[in-house]
Order: C-alpha cells, then structure tokens, then sequence
C-alpha cells in the first residue's frame, strides 16, 4: 500500500514538472520567435527546455500517466 501512494506522489510531481517546463519553453521560443536576431545562447536555451520537456513526456508516457487522471 506504501508503495501505491509513493509512486502516485512521484507521478504527481512529474506532471507537475512537465507542466512547468512546457511553460518555461513556450515563453523562451515566444522571446526567440520575436526577436530579430535571437542570440546563439537563446536558441540554445530554447532547444534545452524543449529536450527538457520531451524528456520529461516520454517518461510520463513510460510510467502510463495521464494529466487527465490527476486533476
């Protein structure tokens, strides 16, 4: 039973990283996109918080959760 309520605490926080990280992205690749001349650090940055966020969604779709299941 301990198990159960660990590993939905750890689902928990993951959804809640993802959700993080996809905002994190979204406003990084909107200041790069409205830039004239992004930066080479910007479009780095960019690219990590996406590498960031796949990660992290392809460890959710590992696991099976579902934000949808968490609400």
């Amino acid at each position: 039973m301990g198990r159960k309520i660990k590993k939905r605490y750890v689902d928990e926080e993951l959804l809640d990283t993802i959700f993080v990280l996809e905002r994190e992205w979204k406003s990084i690749e909107s200041i790069v996109e409205k830039s004239i001349e992004p930066t080479t650090t910007a479009v780095y940055k960019e690219k990590f918080a996406q590498a960031k966020y796949l990660f992290l969604l392809r460890e959710a779709r590992h696991r099976k959760i579902s934000a949808i299941r968490y609400d």
